[in-house]
């Protein structure tokens, strides 16, 4: 069986979809969800599925190996990130070499690094007059947003498409596209 771990900082909506994909499937399970917002909804998303959930702190993260243990001890053999926000060590990536991967709500390179997360993104597609946009799947590295890519998926930016049209309508691809992704990480 292979196990996942999901980051999230935020609604965890992407988290909800991952663990529901993966719900009827024997050969996968969601182990756990390891949060850094008290205030997050990924919570709930995690009491809901009975899977357990981790609080972090920055400390725990960039100052001990406390992540990396947890990560150790669950067996994990994929780190996904959904709508994670802060930076990973390189002390985790180095423990969990290309077996962390991140989605991101545009096609990279455009649209990314630090300060690129959310409507801040889509935002600055409809900015720049892009007549396209999509989702980026990617390994993590040192740096934000700047891993080798794993998959990217466009769709058209219309004219009368607003930043909230936009996250409504990448999302949709995250929904699709971020699970069926990692089931053939998880198989190769």
């Amino acid at each position: 069986m292979k196990r996942i771990a999901i980051f999230a900082s935020g609604t965890g909506t992407n988290a909800r979809n991952i663990i529901q994909y993966f719900h009827a499937n024997p050969d996968v399970s969601v182990e756990c969800i390891v949060c850094n917002n008290a205030h997050a909804k990924a919570r709930d998303v995690a009491n809901e599925a009975n899977i357990p959930y981790y609080l972090i702190t920055k400390k725990d993260l960039h100052e001990t190996d406390h992540v990396v243990k947890l990560m150790r001890e669950s067996e994990i053999d994929l780190i996904v990130l959904a709508g994670f926000l802060w930076l990973v060590p390189e002390s985790l990536l180095h423990a969990f070499p290309k077996r962390i991967i991140n989605i991101h709500p545009a096609l990279l390179p455009k649209h990314g690094g630090p300060g690129y997360y959310g409507m801040k993104v889509h935002d600055s597609v409809i900015k720049a007059g892009d007549k396209e946009t999509g989702i980026t799947i990617h390994y993590l590295n040192e740096k934000y947003d700047d891993g080798q890519i794993i998959f990217q998926k466009s769709i058209s930016v219309e004219a009368g498409d607003t930043p909230e049209t936009l996250a409504q309508k990448v999302h949709q691809l995250e929904y699709e596209w971020y699970p069926k992704i990692i089931g053939q990480l998880l198989a190769s």
